[in-house]
């Protein structure tokens, strides 16, 4: 298997951006194969129809690179206590940020690693390579969140079909992850809202809606584009085991 190195991207993150951390050796993917990047990150997705699983709805299965969506969010409506708190960690150059210390990114923060969906009638997982190989359970057999949800760090999720749309409903969230690497903040009232469809093979949107009556003035909705990577797999990445962010995250 051969790897794609992510140094130019994590100090474009950390440095131009400083919307995600991400250590400077990490690797990212390449098929198997060729190694010359010809099917790796940068080339175009497979074209062709939406596949549909056997119980007829839309296949979201396979591997996802988020690419450089992963840093859309737009213009945050925060609150006063919310502003006060973004104020403070972008002066402190994020140097408290819970995933540059190995911690989980929550939702719906992610990082430029691919993401692994793994699609049943009852169940949708989704697997990250990055972060602390952090996963999500949409539960689609008509549950509904438990009473004594949370506190969690990514939250309790629920999902059903709108049609071609699977709609996700996540509550029960701490108020101690960011939202994005320049420290947005949320509360434990965060409730988040996503919309996928796949419109064709190559393509996954994600359209996002945040609402959080304490951190915002309104409810904030953002959206996002996954390439489909048929050739890739996620692989084993350790946080903690290389973790170069901390020894800079110094602040001010």
């Amino acid at each position: 298997m051969t790897r794609l190195s992510f140094t130019s991207v994590a100090a474009a993150a950390s440095v131009a951006m400083v919307l995600a951390f991400m250590p400077v050796n990490s690797a990212a993917q390449t098929p198997a194969g060729k190694g010359d990047g010809s099917i790796g990150r940068g080339a175009p997705p497979p074209e062709g129809p939406m596949p549909r699983a056997a119980d007829g709805k839309p296949d979201l299965s396979g591997v996802w690179d988020p690419g450089l969506s992963f840093t859309n969010m737009g213009q945050v409506p925060l609150t006063p206590w919310a502003d006060a708190i973004y104020k403070e960690r972008r002066g402190n150059l994020s140097k408290d940020d819970p995933e540059g210390h190995c911690l989980p990114a929550g939702v719906p923060r992610i990082s430029p690693f691919a993401q692994k969906f793994v699609q049943t009638p009852k169940l949708v997982v989704i697997l990250d390579e990055g972060n602390v190989h952090s996963y999500r359970q949409l539960y689609l057999d008509g549950r509904q969140h438990p009473k004594d949800v949370g506190p969690l760090w990514m939250g309790d999720s629920i999902a059903h079909w709108e049609d071609e749309t699977l709609v996700v409903d996540t509550i029960g969230f701490n108020d101690l992850t960011w939202l994005n690497g320049q420290g947005l903040p949320h509360s434990d009232q965060l409730h988040v809202i996503e919309r996928y469809t796949r419109p064709d093979l190559g393509h996954l949107n994600v359209e996002i809606t945040m609402e959080d009556p304490k951190a915002f003035t309104k409810a904030h909705t953002f959206t996002r584009t996954f390439l489909f990577r048929p050739n890739w797999e996620i692989q084993e990445y350790v946080c903690n085991e290389f973790n170069v962010d901390a020894e800079h995250l110094v602040g001010k």
